[in-house]
């Protein structure tokens, strides 16, 4: 089976642990990687081939899938240059950072027939999965929490375009609030809003917010988010129609800062890699997750959307 050509575009605080998957998944290759600044592409030089400007690579590299990492605001315009180049995208959440662009980017993947992947890294959680494995169990599920909780400024690294509103799509809202919506959709398929409760600091960044989604079923969900936490909080909670109540701490047995993230980088590939040699379509998680975000900000009054 011939290996999948993968390159990565952007190389920021997220781009390890792509680069180490690879040593899990024998049939992906790193086979090009790109950045703007030279000194994060020094440790794969004489390795693979570096590129200052992403439309060289996806001209010259031969690559069958892209890895878009960049910051947000120029995660619509890579991933545009990528489909209509050919090349599958593998895009870091959020797709977008408007509704808009989400759903042309959908629209455009669709039509080129290309494979556009939001990459929910927590959906390939370990104590995730084993949760979702017991709820299928049969029991229908009443409500579902997802607490998603941490200090932003200490996750960002040297990204410190996370901070800046405008580059991000808002604050945790934007940010983290993707991750936490795919999780529901997880466990309870497409949900509406039904309410939002958002906090904004001095500078009118959003750093909390207590959202509440509905499933078709009648299932309810919480989501709480906060971007000023004192430690991290990932958990799910789900309570079921006879009374069981059910918990999965995503950072449980994983000891040490974003530790979890080595393994569930891998999930992210392999779906992907996956999906790429099935043709299969995933372009409809990632606008879900917009849709949802800017609900909330809709919701609350104003806000960044």
């Amino acid at each position: 089976m011939r290996r999948l050509r993968i390159g990565i575009i952007g190389l920021g605080v997220i781009s390890r642990f792509y680069v180490a998957a690879f040593d899990f998944l024998p049939d992906l290759e790193l086979a090009a990687v790109c950045d703007l600044r030279p000194e994060a592409m020094r440790d794969f030089q004489g390795r693979v081939p570096c590129y200052a400007d992403h439309h060289s690579m996806l001209a010259e590299a031969e690559l069958d899938a892209v890895v878009v990492n960049v910051p947000n605001d120029v995660h619509a315009a890579v991933c545009a240059d990528a489909v209509t180049a050919g090349v599958a995208v593998c895009v870091e959440k959020p797709l977008a950072t408007t509704l808009e662009d989400g759903r042309a980017l959908m629209d455009q993947a669709r039509s080129h027939g290309v494979l556009l992947f939001t990459s929910f890294h927590r959906r390939y959680n370990d104590n995730v999965l084993s949760l979702l494995e017991r709820v299928s169990e049969g029991v229908a599920v009443e409500s579902l929490t997802v607490w998603y909780l941490e200090r932003i400024e200490e996750h960002a690294g040297d990204d410190r375009w996370y901070l800046d509103p405008r580059r991000c799509g808002g604050g945790c809202v934007a940010d983290n609030g993707p991750n936490a919506f795919d999780t529901v959709r997880q466990f309870l398929g497409e949900v509406s809003l039904v309410d939002a409760k958002v906090t904004r600091d001095a500078d009118g960044v959003d750093r909390q917010a207590s959202v509440e989604l509905r499933a078709p079923s009648g299932a309810r969900a919480r989501v709480e988010l906060d971007w000023s936490y004192d430690g991290e909080r990932k958990e799910v909670e789900v309570r079921l129609a006879d009374g069981t109540v059910l918990r999965a701490d995503m950072l449980g047995g994983h000891d040490g800062f974003k530790s979890s993230l080595w393994h569930e980088y891998v999930g992210v590939l392999r779906d992907f890699g996956g999906l790429l040699r099935a043709g299969g379509e995933r372009a409809r998680d990632g606008v879900a997750a917009l849709e949802l975000v800017t609900a909330v900000y809709a919701a609350e009054g104003g806000g960044s959307r």
